[in-house]
């Protein structure tokens, strides 16, 4: 009895000692696999880098140095001293000076500044005879985030300035009115910002993967060699491939925007034909970006992960989740070569502002520029054989 008891006991224990063999066996292959493979590697490495360096430098919900034109009517001691006040809160920056209104709307309209002060003609000579002339600050609140703080910091920051002008005692009231203009969202309704900003967001993210696998799935299905047996150029693939998917995404867009109009009251104030014409554009850079990928790529799985490296900084750094003026110098360079970025612009510009060609003519060169990079990137990479 003693023996079938130890024979058993054997047996088992030789079963588990199998048993984590053949696991320590899959452990090691999967590593091995895994050091193969360097884009997953890359991934599991770079995404929590990048994460941390994004939220940790480049995110700012409080946003500082935003952009601002100044409209001086006079050049007195007062109005120096106002701008000097408002440059010294870190909350504007003055980049532009203009000479009539019609600039001033101007640069507005087109996003190049979110806010623009002005001051009238007379103005120091009105406030000392106690006349109360306004001053006018008109802001950008397509991103109410972005105006929300500045706007509210405007009167303390404007009585510090009139203590050593005016009195030198506690100030009084303001011998002034100031006049802000939250324009094209002014009730700060935070649907008018992000459902023309998710329209570029939800195509970004389609149109990457719907041609990013594109290649790949030919190669592991076993088509490429039939593909590449044809009197086809690179150029012609490439085409044949993204324009079926232009299509595609046009009809995705329409269905978000009259979802947007419709069920949200997101209004359309520019060319509607306009803004299916960028769209088209971003929609075509976009496409050709994810077809890149698919060149690069050597299978669908390496292919899905450049994508969402891709996509990452895209939500993040092109002004969709968080205001773009408020990020750091760098972290603006690189928002500056993502389509997004530049689509944001665009979208919201044509449905809030009512822009014309005019006012996003470097945005639209920048995503034609874009669009044109990737493809070139494409038709060189497009590998002519299975090796």
């Amino acid at each position: 009895m003693s023996t079938i008891d130890t024979t058993g006991h054997a047996r088992q224990g030789s079963e588990w000692f199998g048993f984590w063999r053949r696991c320590y066996a899959m452990v090691a292959k999967e590593f091995i696999q895994l050091r193969r493979d360097r884009v997953s590697f890359a991934m599991i490495v770079m995404i929590p880098i990048m994460q941390l360096l994004l939220f940790g430098f480049a995110i700012n919900t409080t946003p500082h140095n935003l952009p601002t034109a100044v409209l001086l009517q006079e050049d007195s001691d007062l109005g120096r001293s106002i701008l000097k006040a408002l440059e010294n809160t870190a909350y504007f920056r003055f980049v532009r000076e203009v000479h009539d209104v019609n600039e001033f709307d101007d640069l507005l309209t087109s996003g190049k500044v979110l806010f623009g002060v002005e001051i009238p003609r007379g103005f120091e000579r009105a406030v000392r005879r106690g006349d109360r002339p306004a001053l006018l600050v008109a802001a950008d609140a397509t991103d109410p985030v972005a105006a929300g703080s500045a706007l509210g910091s405007l009167g303390t920051i404007v009585q510090t300035a009139l203590q050593h002008d005016l009195y030198t005692g506690d100030p009084p009231a303001l011998p002034f009115e100031i006049r802000a203009h939250a324009r094209y969202n002014p009730a700060a309704s935070s649907r008018l910002n992000i459902v023309p900003g998710l329209v570029g967001t939800i195509l970004t993210m389609t149109m990457l993967i719907f041609t990013a696998l594109s290649v790949t799935r030919e190669v592991e299905r076993g088509t490429m060699e039939s593909l590449l047996s044809m009197p086809i150029k690179p150029v012609e693939v490439m085409f044949g491939k993204i324009i079926p998917y232009v299509l595609v995404g046009f009809l995705q867009a329409t269905l978000i925007i009259a979802i947007g109009v419709f069920l949200f009251g997101v209004p359309i104030l520019g060319s509607l034909a306009m803004l299916a014409i960028l769209s088209t554009l971003f929609i075509t850079t976009n496409l050709s970006i994810g077809y890149t990928f698919s060149t690069i790529a050597q299978n669908q799985l390496q292919a899905m992960q450049m994508s969402i490296m891709f996509f990452l900084p895209s939500i993040l750094l092109s002004g969709f989740m968080f205001p773009f003026a408020g990020m750091p110098v760098w972290a603006q360079y690189v928002g500056e070569g993502l389509p997004l970025t530049h689509y944001l612009r665009i979208v919201r510009a044509i449905m809030l502002k009512g822009a014309t060609v005019q006012n996003l003519q470097y945005d639209t060169l920048a995503l034609a520029a874009l669009m044109l990079f990737a493809m070139t990137i494409a038709v060189l990479r497009f590998r002519r054989t299975l090796d």
